[in-house]
């Protein structure tokens, strides 16, 4: 049974950091009536100082078409790095509908507000320079994660993210993150809705601030998060990272006692 609503945001397609292998796969395994792109799914920044684009990155672009060709509503919200389709309001390309935002009603009648956010982060609307100087400082971030992983695999299979880890300790980081989504709420209070769905800060996350159900969709370059509606309106937060890395423990354990239970035999045939 497909879900009603799939929202997902900052994949950075153009990234040596984006999951693109991890969406495909997400994207094959759900199926919804509407899929909301919510900001920065290409990185046109990155693409900018150099161009990357691996077949993996088209195999995210393919999914998405072709879940539009067969009639999902495909509705794109640009974010700051793709800030190029912004151009397109209330255009649609192989039918998926660019739009600035979007009031969207869940299944349960409530309403919420679908933005990216960086209209609500001051680096980026009034420091433009800074903001594209913290780009590169988390492109280097992002360029240690897989060099770092592959040192950890020798004794753990584990994903670790140094850049979101580091985002974790950071205690200026941990107040932005704060203060955007109170900011963020309050918007959506003053607009009359009753929640926001947002990306822009890599943070995934479901909780009220107030009355305001406040749901930021995450990313797919450090955590690999989507937010999915039900039938009911029920909104829920999926890591997908975390459910492979869970699946890889099982399929690990049942290994282990297969040989174990294959040794054991062997000794009682001897």
């Amino acid at each position: 049974m497909s879900d009603r609503t799939i929202f997902i945001s900052d994949v950075h397609l153009g990234t040596r950091g984006c999951r693109a292998g991890l969406l495909v796969e997400f994207l094959n395994r759900h199926e919804a009536e509407t899929l909301y792109l919510v900001g920065d799914i290409f990185d046109g920044w990155r693409l900018q100082r150099g161009w990357h684009w691996p077949e993996a990155h088209n195999d995210v672009v393919q999914a998405v078409l072709e879940k539009a060709h067969k009639g999902t509503r495909v509705v794109f919200i640009p974010g700051n790095h793709d800030e190029v389709m912004r151009n397109y309001f209330g255009v649609h390309f192989g039918g998926i509908e660019v739009k600035n935002q979007d009031d969207f009603r869940a299944a349960d009648g409530k309403r919420y507000l679908v933005t990216h956010g960086d209209e609500f982060d001051a680096v980026v609307m009034n420091a433009k320079w800074l903001a594209h100087l913290g780009d590169r400082a988390y492109a280097l971030l992002i360029w240690l994660n897989p060099r770092i992983n592959r040192v950890r695999r020798l004794w753990s299979r584990r994903y670790w993210s140094l850049s979101k880890w580091s985002k974790q300790q950071v205690k200026q980081a941990v107040n932005y993150i704060c203060k955007f989504e109170e900011v963020l709420a309050q918007d959506a209070r003053q607009k009359g809705f009753d929640g926001v769905i947002c990306g822009h800060i890599h943070h995934a996350a479901i909780r009220d601030i107030g009355e305001i159900r406040y749901i930021n969709t995450g990313d797919w370059v450090e955590s690999c998060t989507a937010i999915i509606e039900n039938h009911e309106g029920e909104m829920r937060l999926i890591d997908w990272e975390a459910r492979n890395n869970r699946q890889h423990m099982l399929k690990q354990r049942a290994k282990r006692r297969a040989r174990s239970s294959q040794k054991k035999q062997s000794r009682q045939e001897a």
